[in-house]
């Protein structure tokens, strides 16, 4: 069995957790980490809200708090958030909180230092006049130079990915007082990243990643690595730990700093579960550890370029075995026609929070947003179409078929899987086993390609057929006069239950427990082999009972 350290992008702890969020990686992610489970791997999954930066200062600005308040606030939302879709980690920490970040970031900044990587120079910034600051970052808007979109932060544009900075970002503004940003001289520590392109050229050749996402890094790469600065005028982060008059005051790049809070996280948990933070190095230093990165379209550029440059300059610990990447989940509402963007500005967020204190089925959401990831391609989320597919889908296939055929063995077998009759099985009986067998590889398949998406819709391909062999074999007709057929009918439909109820565990945990319910099975217990097993006739079945409600609001 294998080892696997999975990680999840770290959200801004600057606010709440909407459904764009959950469908770029941390469900993904969840699903994952749960099938790997299911196969017997020894598996971590690493998150943590990422506290450092301006997005955090902006808000505290505007909340009248402090940096840290916010960050602990919002990262106790968040927590709150995952928990109530079922999104279990085996640690949710901080880089505010975490105790080793620090040290493990400075150490980071110090080893590169001493390689002789860092290069100060004095460079132009955005500085606000009024507020008498730099502005870094979120710090500073203004027009994208390469695709004209507005809006658009300091860094990095939103629509075309590009790098941006003072002379790329146009009619700049500052986000702090709203006043024209001007342009003011001060120093930096700046990284060449050109100076890691073999490094980086044969980690991504080795990489498992998507094939539009490696295309896409190769392009960054054939384009030039540029050279960046890891260092910010600010007050919020990690302090530079070098003995530099130059350097006060100014602090480590927030992606400098963010994804150590892996490791830094990873520490953290290793100290809770044996009370040896070091014991850190058996996921991060181990040939045996496959570590792999979910994220978000926006964050390629820091983890398959930065951070594979930041993790070859440390030089001890393992590189990613891959990185998978999903695009953005966009939203359209019933009485409009344009497809926007998720925004809290625009008022087009659905909120998690909301979701859940509102009534809403985690499970239900879990389906819907696996069975529109935005995996290869920006995909929307519709409400009406939730509803829909929570109808049609969950309700009249899944929840219909389980239904029942549990329902009719009870009435007509009893509360056990029926003894029947080898004879009696049929030519029908034979392929529908068959392709039980065919969709449990596909799924297995699916998973190895990292597309939940594909694995569930492998699984409500078969949840149809299961029906049509239902229909096609008609129990409530064979029990007037073929009993013994009726119970091979019953027994097939009752082990495609069984395997469905596996098969979606990692997908629907809550409603699966449901109907391990009424299989009387400790679903825990199962192993993903366990899905295609035969069931010994005789053994005890649990109560049936409605999975899915109807609905017709959300």
């Amino acid at each position: 069995m294998g080892k696997y350290l999975v990680t999840a992008g770290l959200p801004y702890s600057n606010g709440r957790l909407h459904v764009g969020h959950i469908a770029g990686c941390y469900l993904p992610a969840d699903i994952w980490v749960r099938y790997l489970r299911m196969c017997g791997h020894d598996v971590r999954y690493i998150c943590g809200s990422d506290d450092h930066g301006v997005a955090i200062m902006l808000t505290a600005d505007k909340e009248g708090k402090t940096p840290r308040e916010v960050a602990s606030y919002y990262n106790q939302k968040q927590q709150m958030a995952f928990k109530g879709l079922g999104i279990e980690f085996d640690i949710y920490g901080s880089t505010s909180g975490t105790k080793f970040h620090k040290e493990m970031s400075q150490h980071f900044f110090l080893r590169m230092q001493e390689k002789g990587l860092f290069e100060k120079r004095r460079t132009r910034q955005f500085y606000d006049e009024s507020k008498e600051m730099f502005l870094p970052d979120r710090f500073v808007k203004g027009e994208c130079g390469f695709c004209g979109t507005k809006d658009q932060n300091g860094d990095q544009c939103e629509n075309c990915g590009k790098i941006l900075d003072v002379d790329s970002l146009k009619s700049a503004y500052s986000t702090m007082s709203g006043g024209a940003a001007t342009v003011k001289e001060t120093v930096h520590w700046f990284l060449d990243l050109s100076k890691f392109r073999p490094e980086v050229e044969a980690w991504l050749a080795r990489a498992e990643m998507r094939e539009n996402t490696k295309a896409y890094v190769q392009s960054l790469i054939n384009n030039g690595l540029v050279t960046r600065s890891m260092t910010r005028d600010i007050e919020w982060g990690i302090p530079l730990p070098i003995d530099d008059p130059e350097a006060k005051g100014k602090v480590l790049y927030v992606w400098f700093d963010a994804p150590i809070g892996y490791i830094s996280n990873t520490m953290e948990m290793c100290e809770q579960e044996c009370g040896h933070a070091e014991r850190y190095s058996d996921w991060w230093k181990s040939k045996e550890t496959k570590i792999f990165h979910f994220i978000g379209e926006d964050n390629t550029i820091f983890h398959c370029l930065i951070w594979i440059a930041m993790l070859s300059a440390e030089g001890s610990l393992s590189l990613p075995e891959g990185v998978v990447v999903n695009q953005f989940l966009n939203i359209q509402f019933p009485d409009k026609s344009e497809v926007e963007k998720i925004s809290k500005s625009r008022g087009t967020a659905i909120w998690i929070e909301d979701y859940l204190s509102e009534g809403g089925d985690p499970d239900i959401l879990r389906y819907y947003l696996t069975s529109i990831a935005p995996e290869r391609a920006r995909t929307i989320y519709k409400p009406d179409d939730l509803i829909a597919k929570n109808n049609a889908d969950l309700a009249n296939v899944l929840g219909n078929f389980v239904n029942r055929v549990l329902s009719f063995n009870l009435k007509y077998v009893g509360a056990e899987v029926p003894a029947y009759d080898k004879a009696k099985v049929g030519e029908l009986d034979r392929l529908f086993e068959s392709e039980l067998l065919a969709t449990h590889k596909r799924v297995g398949e699916a998973f190895d390609n990292y597309s939940s998406k594909m694995a569930l819709q492998h699984i409500m391909d078969f949840a149809r057929a299961c029906n049509k062999y239902i229909d096609d074999k008609k129990p409530w007709s064979t029990r007037k006069d073929d009993m013994e057929t009726t119970k091979v009918t019953l027994y097939y439909g009752i082990r495609a239950i069984h395997f469905l109820t596996l098969a979606l565990s990692p997908f629907m945990p809550k409603k699966t427990q449901e109907m391990a319910k009424m299989l009387d099975l400790k679903l825990e217990e199962q192993k993903w082999s366990d899905a295609v097993r035969e069931l010994v006739p005789g053994k005890l079945l649990g109560t049936p009972g409605i999975l899915f409600q109807k609905i017709d609001e959300i």
